[in-house]
């Protein structure tokens, strides 16, 4: 693994620079197929997919952050840097994100597991694999959070979870992200939440009132007056409580890769020297001291410094299993 040179130091300017670098999939050697997949009655969640030609060597979904989609820069550059190494990449939006509201009666939050755990099953079944995660930002929250509830479960379904940039402590970060220091982030997370409940509410003005979404004014508000009721957790601290990935990494059976700048503007980094974190021996810690939030952006190419870290690990993992089976790899004698 190379360490990372950023190409940038100031972690807010990082941060705003990897969400706004230009990235783009070969479409003549990756051409992007939209599929959609039933994973409870009368949702469907949009998945953009990227496979290479010939031999597929395994499947990766993928999970975006808050308020991101499949289209994200950092989904797009992983997906071309995993089908250069011979990987499908499924792209997954969550409920009603990239243009799809109209598909699920619900949104999404950030704990919701069932429509990457339904697609797993789904693709487990049609005889793909190795099957693997990668999540960023809220994503890195739901796979890790996945991995730790099927806990031992998750062998022969999951080859690994690798997590980027990830607010392991759901109301540590959201008050990270209330400083005053950080409020253009908020400013601009609120704005979308909000956008996205009032496309909603088009579409179902019951279910989706407008009662109070004006006063909305941090990502708390939005999420104890409309996240946490709509889906049955009462409260803002409950809902993040309950839905926190850190509870769950005690449960994680399979290896699992997390990147972490420790200048992360939006989540404070002590999280990640909690206990739960450092104790189970299937989780791996890369924490380069620059990075931002999703913000690693090299000074030398490859560009996409996390792509590789994960990319590499990926394969390293897929190689080892090839190599295993083919017999290669001795097997020591009891």
């Amino acid at each position: 693994m190379r360490p990372f040179l950023p190409l940038i130091r100031n972690p807010h300017i990082l941060t705003v620079a990897g969400n706004y670098w230009p990235r783009a999939i070969d479409e003549s050697r990756f051409p992007t197929r939209r599929a959609l997949y039933a994973t409870e009655p009368g949702t469907q969640v949009l998945v953009e997919e990227n496979r290479p030609a010939g031999r597929v060597r395994g499947e990766a979904l993928l999970m975006h952050g808050l308020e991101g989609s499949s289209q994200s820069g950092y989904m797009v550059s992983m997906a071309q840097r995993l089908a250069e190494s011979g990987l499908a990449a499924h792209r997954m939006n969550m409920r009603s994100c990239g243009g799809s509201e109209h598909l699920t009666p619900t949104m999404y939050h950030s704990g919701l597991t069932v429509d990457m755990l339904a697609l797993l099953r789904r693709f487990q079944a049609e005889g793909r694999g190795p099957l693997f995660l990668i999540g960023y930002s809220l994503g890195g929250n739901v796979v890790l959070k996945l991995a730790g509830e099927l806990g031992q479960q998750a062998r022969g379904l999951i080859g690994g979870v690798c997590a980027v940039s990830t607010p392991l402590d759901l109301r540590a970060c959201v008050e990270e992200i209330g400083r005053r220091a950080h409020g253009l982030y908020e400013r601009r997370f609120v704005r979308r939440l909000c956008a996205r409940y009032r496309r909603k509410h088009v579409l179902d003005g019951a279910r989706y009132p407008l009662d109070g979404l004006e006063q909305v004014r941090t990502i708390y508000e939005f999420d104890d007056r409309f996240t946490a009721p709509a889906f049955g957790f009462g409260d803002a601290a409950n809902y993040y409580r309950t839905q926190s990935a850190i509870r769950f990494l005690p449960g994680i059976r399979v290896p699992a890769l997390l990147i972490q700048a420790q200048d992360d503007p939006m989540i404070p980094f002590e999280i990640f020297n909690a206990q739960e974190v450092r104790s189970n021996p299937h989780l791996h810690l890369v924490a380069p001291q620059h990075g931002g939030h999703l913000g690693f952006l090299a000074c030398e190419k490859p560009r996409f410094w996390a792509d590789e870290v994960a990319g590499e690990w990926i394969v390293n993992r897929i190689r080892g299993t090839e190599e295993e089976q083919s017999g290669l790899v001795p097997r020591l004698e009891k």
